[in-house]
C-alpha cells in the first residue's frame, strides 16, 4: 500500500531504447494503431533477462506497449499519494450506476470513494497500462470531475484516457468509441434525463469493453468495496487541459482530448444510407426539428444534421449543450419537451420532429400532430429495418423488448419468424443478447431504441433511423406529390400488425415508505390470485412478479415488475424506478391490443381508461401514496 507523498518509479533491467528496439520486431502495428490480438488475461510481466520471452502474439500488443513505458518512463515520473479515507454510506451502484444530487458528490471522497472502489474491483493486471474513454453530459460538475478521475485513474495504473473534448461525449458516442478503438472500458458522467444544475443531479457510470453498462458482477463488487475502503490512490498531476483536442503526455500515463463526435459519426455513416436521407432533406416540402434540450445532443445535431446532411440550421432547436440544460428536465416526452410539442402540434407543423435526452441515449419521435409512442417506434424501425436501413440489409437476427414495453415488437417478430426476447429494464440485459450474435434491433418504453451497432440504446440512431425510413418510403415521391409521412407510417404498420394501446403514468418522488407499501399489497394479492380471477369484463390469466433467466449466461433475475395479463392480451404492471437520485419513481404501465382498424383511431385515455380504472382500484395507489394525478403521462 502507498503511503501518503509515496513516490512509485518504473525502473526497467533494460533501457528504454534497447526493449523498444526488441519489441517492435515481434509486434504487428495497422496503421497508427496496434493491432489487438484476442488472448487470455494478461499476466503481470517481471522485469529481467526473461522478459522478452514473455512477450508472445497472443497478448493484446497495445497493453504490453502502455506497460512497457511505464516501466521506461523513468524521465517524467510522477508522485501517487495515498488519502486516507473511510466508507460513505449511500453508493450502492444501480443498473445505470451512481445517481445523487450534485452536493452529495461535492462532499469530500465521495465520488473519489467511488472510482477508486471501480479500480479496486477489477483485476489490477486489467488496469495496468489499459486505455479508458472518459466524457458526460456536460452537466454541473463534469469538469471537476473529469481531473479527479484522471488523476485517480493514472495512479492506479491506466495507460490512457481518451476524454471528449470539454469533458463532453454522449453515452452512445462513449460505447462507439470503447468499441472502435479497442478500449477497456469507460466512465460515463450522467444522471441520464434527470435535471442538472448546483442544486440538481449527478451521476457516473462504468462500460467495460464490449461497451456496455458494467455488470452486477462488477457494480456489486464497487459497493462492497466503498463499504470497506480506507485510501485512494491520487497521481500528484496538474488539471488537463480540455478545450482543446490533443494530447498531453505524463510519461506513462497519457491524456488525449478527442473530438466527440468524429469516432462517433463514422460509425453512423456505416449503419445509414446518408445520400439519401440528406436528398429527404433537401426537399422543399420536407421540414423537420430536432429538440437537443440544451444538453448532449447538442454537441452532435450540428455536425450531424445540419453539416453533414444539408439541413437547415433552424432545424435545431435548444442546440447550445449547458451545465443546467438551460433550466430544463432533458426528458424527451410529452411533458417535458413541450417547446417540441408545441412546433409539432402547431400550425404549419413540420413533417418530422424528434428530441433526445441529458446524455443522448433516448429519444421521443413525433408527426405533424401526432405523437409515436417508443413502443410502436422500436416496432416501425424493425418492422422496416431490412428494406430501409444499409446495416440491416442481410436480415435480422433477432429482436427484444424490455418486459413493461408493449407487445407491438412481438407481432412484428412473430410475422417475421425472428427470434424474440422480453427481458427486463436494464440495457445490459440487451447487451448480452447481443454479444452472443441474438439480437439486432431493441427497444424500451422509457424511449430508449437501440440496434448492435453499439451496446447502449441511442437517441440519434432512433432518429436517423426514422429519417432513412421515411426518406426510403419517399424515394419515388415526385416533387408535385404529397410526402409519405410519420402518421402514414404508423398507420400502415397498425393496418399491419394491429395496434397495441399502451401508456405509461409515472408518479414521481413519491415518500418510499409508501410506494414500498403499496409494492407489498400488490404482491400479497399476487399470492391470492389464480388462473381465471375476473377483474369487471377481464379475465386474469397470469399473475406473477416478473423473473428472467438470461439464455445466454444463465443469471437469474428476479422481482422485475409486478404484472397482471388478461385473456385478450391486456396487460396491468407496477414497477418502482431506481433511476431518481430521491423518493421513489411509480410506473404504471397499461395496455390493450387491438386488430380492428376501424378502433385504431381511438384515443389511447378513451381506450385504456376500464383498464386504467382497475389498476388504480387494486393498487390503492392514491392511498398509500396520496397522489390523486401522475408527474408524467406517456
Amino acid at each position: 500500500m502507498a503511503t501518503a507523498g509515496a513516490v512509485r518509479v518504473w525502473t526497467p533491467c533494460l533501457p528504454q531504447e534497447q526493449l523498444e528496439s526488441s519489441l517492435s520486431s515481434g509486434l504487428t502495428r495497422s496503421g497508427s494503431v496496434p493491432r489487438r490480438i484476442p488472448a487470455a488475461p494478461l499476466a503481470p510481466l517481471s522485469w529481467g533477462s526473461s522478459f522478452l520471452s514473455q512477450i508472445s502474439p497472443a497478448r493484446p500488443i497495445q497493453r504490453i506497449q502502455s506497460q512497457i513505458a511505464h516501466a521506461a518512463s523513468s524521465r517524467t515520473d510522477f508522485q501517487i499519494k495515498s488519502v486516507p479515507t473511510k466508507p460513505i454510506e449511500g453508493q450502492k451502484t444501480g443498473t445505470s450506476g451512481l445517481r445523487k444530487k450534485v452536493k452529495v458528490f461535492m462532499q469530500e471522497n465521495y465520488l473519489a470513494n467511488w472510482i477508486q472502489a471501480l479500480f479496486d474491483s477489477i483485476p489490477e493486471e486489467d488496469v495496468k497500462g489499459s486505455t479508458i474513454v472518459l466524457g458526460g453530459d456536460g452537466r454541473y460538475f463534469n469538469k471537476e470531475a473529469s481531473q479527479i478521475i484522471i488523476k485517480i485513474a493514472a495512479a492506479n495504473g491506466v495507460g490512457k484516457i481518451m476524454v471528449g473534448k470539454d469533458g463532453i461525449i454522449s453515452t452512445p458516442a462513449v460505447s462507439a468509441i470503447i468499441r472502435k478503438r479497442g478500449a477497456d472500458g469507460g466512465f460515463i458522467m450522467s444522471a441520464s434525463h434527470n435535471p442538472a444544475g448546483p442544486e440538481e443531479d449527478w451521476g457516473i457510470k462504468y462500460n467495460y469493453k464490449s461497451g456496455q453498462p458494467a455488470p452486477e458482477s462488477i457494480t456489486d463488487k464497487i459497493y462492497d468495496n466503498t463499504t470497506s475502503i480506507k485510501e485512494i490512490k491520487m497521481a500528484d498531476l496538474p488539471d488537463v487541459d480540455l478545450a482543446a483536442v490533443g494530447t498531453t503526455d505524463f510519461g506513462g500515463f497519457t491524456v488525449e482530448v478527442i473530438d466527440p463526435v468524429e469516432d462517433y459519426l463514422e460509425l453512423l455513416k456505416e449503419v445509414f444510407d446518408f445520400d439519401l436521407i440528406r436528398s429527404l432533406l433537401a426537399r422543399p416540402n420536407f421540414r423537420f426539428k430536432f429538440d437537443a434540450m440544451h444538453a448532449v445532443t447538442g454537441a452532435y445535431a450540428k455536425t450531424i444534421f445540419v453539416d453533414t446532411l444539408g439541413a437547415s440550421e433552424d432545424s435545431i432547436i435548444n442546440g447550445i449543450p449547458k451545465d443546467d440544460f438551460g433550466g430544463g428536465h432533458p426528458d424527451p416526452n410529452l411533458t417535458y419537451a413541450h417547446e417540441l410539442v408545441d412546433i409539432m402540434y402547431g400550425p404549419d407543423a413540420p413533417v418530422f420532429g424528434a428530441a433526445s435526452d441529458g446524455d443522448g441515449d433516448r429519444n421521443m419521435i413525433l408527426g405533424d400532430h401526432f405523437f409515436v409512442t417508443p413502443s410502436d417506434s422500436v416496432a416501425v424501425i424493425a418492422a422496416n429495418a431490412q428494406q430501409s436501413i444499409p446495416y440491416f440489409s442481410s436480415g435480422l437476427k433477432g429482436l427484444a423488448r424490455s418486459m413493461p414495453t408493449s407487445g407491438a415488437l412481438d407481432s412484428v417478430a412473430k410475422k417475421l419468424d425472428l427470434p424474440f426476447f422480453e427481458v427486463p429494464t436494464g440495457w445490459k440485459f440487451f447487451g448480452n443478447l447481443m454479444d452472443a450474435g441474438k439480437l439486432s434491433v431493441c427497444g424500451e418504453e422509457s424511449f430508449g431504441t437501440g440496434s448492435d451497432h453499439i451496446r447502449e440504446k441511442d437517441g440519434i440512431w432512433a432518429v436517423l433511423a426514422w429519417l432513412n425510413i421515411l426518406a426510403h418510403k419517399n424515394r419515388d415521391v415526385q416533387p408535385d406529390e404529397p410526402l409519405v409521412s410519420v402518421v402514414d407510417i404508423v398507420k400502415e404498420h397498425w393496418a399491419t400488425y394491429g395496434r397495441n394501446f399502451f401508456v405509461r403514468y409515472d408518479y414521481e418522488s413519491c415518500e418510499s415508505e409508501g410506494a414500498n407499501n403499496m409494492v407489498a399489497h400488490l404482491r400479497d394479492i399476487l399470492s391470492k390470485s389464480k388462473e381465471g380471477d375476473k377483474y369487471g369484463v377481464y379475465t386474469l390469466k397470469l399473475a406473477d412478479d416478473f423473473t428472467y433467466t438470461d439464455p445466454v449466461d444463465g443469471s437469474v433475475a428476479a422481482k422485475q415488475g409486478i404484472r397482471f395479463i388478461f385473456t385478450d392480451g391486456s396487460r396491468i404492471i407496477f414497477r418502482l424506478s431506481g433511476t431518481g437520485s430521491a423518493g421513489a419513481t411509480i410506473r404504471l404501465y397499461v395496455e390493450k391490443f387491438e386488430l380492428d382498424s376501424s378502433n385504431h383511431d381511438m384515443d389511447a385515455q378513451e381506450a385504456l381508461k376500464p383498464l386504467i380504472d382497475i389498476a388504480l382500484s387494486i393498487s390503492k395507489l392514491q392511498e398509500f401514496t396520496g397522489r390523486e394525478k401522475p408527474t408524467v403521462i406517456t
